[in-house]
């Protein structure tokens, strides 16, 4: 893992989401999928660039996102240096919650 998680109370949007809440969710976040069930549910996405020196600098452009959101992803790595893969989730909830969604719109703007 990048980012270390805060250490701090879950904020109030970071109640556990339902299974329709979920699916609303990723309705409104294109190309996130689904991955893993029950407590270990995370949405998941891969971002490819040109080289590892792009995907090193978006990673750290998500370093923004996280401080900004005092939310630090499940996972973000930088696979075989052309790819970042990056996972939300909120553990403490036992699943998904509002801030994952909006952490994943705000890692998609990243890139414009």
């Amino acid at each position: 893992m990048l980012f270390a998680k805060p250490n701090r109370p879950p904020a109030p949007d970071s109640a556990s989401l339902n299974a329709t809440q979920i699916v609303a969710g990723l309705a409104h976040v294109s190309g996130w999928r689904l991955d893993g069930e029950g407590p270990q549910v995370a949405i998941e996405k891969s971002f490819r660039f040109a080289d590892f020196a792009e995907c090193l600098g978006f990673v750290n452009a998500l370093g923004w996102v996280v401080r900004q959101l005092g939310h630090a992803p499940a996972r973000a790595s930088i696979e075989s240096g052309s790819e970042v893969r990056v996972r939300w989730s909120t553990p403490a909830v036992g699943g998904l919650c509002a801030l994952d969604f909006e952490a994943a719109r705000q890692t998609d703007a990243l890139l414009g």
